[in-house]
């Protein structure tokens, strides 16, 4: 029986392979793993071989190539290659098409390649090889300074973009939250509640409430507001919000006033005497017909009003 010779593997005589010098070899070394590697669909087509052919040659020849001679690629390693690099090898073999993920190997492990196959081919090129790659490490050392700075620079873009990030969402919260108007159809009762919730919860001192159909409603929304946060409702005689409903609120919530005036046909919320207002309906009735909700920015209205609470 003929014993097998592991140090010979079949040339791929049907590659038409353009001879690459030392500048070319250059492009198709990559670094992963913090070590300078080529794809062994490289390799092979460097050699005239097929990649299956180089891969076996290696693994008859297992106790040869150490991880650091040679490694399997990851799928996300082998992904994130092509994405970067467009590496068209990754997408097929010499022939056939790929079916796994790559072999990688390092200069050592081309070098132990060389010494295996054993022909004329693998010697020239082997010597490409090795120039290339210490044509590779002089390049990485004697721009290392280069590499520094842009990693630095990559570091901080990541870091300020982070920042925008946190900018930008306030900004976004911020105009989500201020608005100039609002028209509300009939139906969105839940919507309208809701805005009337967080203009109140906007108070930090005081609310004053102008509206002469109130009644007890009003004091589930005023439930909402920040503690201590004084409430003045000014309201007509015939108002359905009577003192057995205030003195139960008060108990709990406390600061609420109420004062009986004609002087109002519209509807006004004012915060801290500094922002006011308009509700096109009664707070009662909110979202049951159309209307709208307005803020009111002449600072002299403002103050004007004010002045009634």
């Amino acid at each position: 029986m003929e014993k097998e010779n592991n140090s010979i593997t079949p040339i791929n005589e049907e590659l038409n392979v353009v001879a690459y010098e030392v500048d070319n070899i250059k492009d198709l070394i990559y670094t992963i793993r913090g070590k300078q590697v080529m794809l062994d669909s490289d390799v092979a087509m460097l050699y005239h071989y097929t990649t299956k052919n180089i891969n076996k040659a290696m693994k008859r020849n297992f106790d040869r190539f150490p991880e650091d001679f040679c490694f399997q690629l990851t799928e996300s390693e082998a992904e994130n290659l092509r994405f970067h690099f467009g590496t068209s090898s990754l997408e097929t073999e010499n022939y056939g098409g790929r079916r796994y993920v790559p072999y990688v190997y390092t200069e050592q492990g081309i070098s132990m390649l060389a010494g295996i196959l054993k022909n004329e081919i693998a010697i020239q090129v082997s010597i490409n090889i090795m120039r290339a790659f210490v044509e590779m490490r002089k390049f990485i050392v004697n721009n290392a300074f280069v590499f520094q700075e842009i990693d630095g620079m990559k570091t901080k873009l990541l870091e300020h973009d982070k920042k925008f990030d946190i900018v930008f969402d306030e900004l976004q919260k911020d105009k989500q939250a201020e608005f100039k108007q609002k028209i509300f159809f009939n139906g969105q009762i839940y919507d309208a509640y809701s805005l009337i919730i967080d203009i109140i919860r906007k108070a930090k001192v005081k609310i004053v409430i102008i509206d002469n159909y109130i009644d007890d409603s009003i004091l589930k929304m005023l439930s909402k507001k920040n503690e201590s946060v004084e409430v003045v409702i000014l309201t007509s005689q015939n108002c359905n919000l009577n003192k057995l409903d205030i003195s139960k609120f008060n108990k709990q919530y406390s600061s609420l006033k109420i004062s009986y005036t004609n002087k109002f046909h519209d509807r006004f919320i004012l915060i801290d005497n500094k922002e006011l207002y308009h509700c096109g309906a009664s707070l009662k009735d909110l979202g049951k017909k159309c209307f709208a909700i307005s803020k009111i920015e002449d600072m002299e209205y403002v103050e004007k009003m004010s002045k009634f609470s």
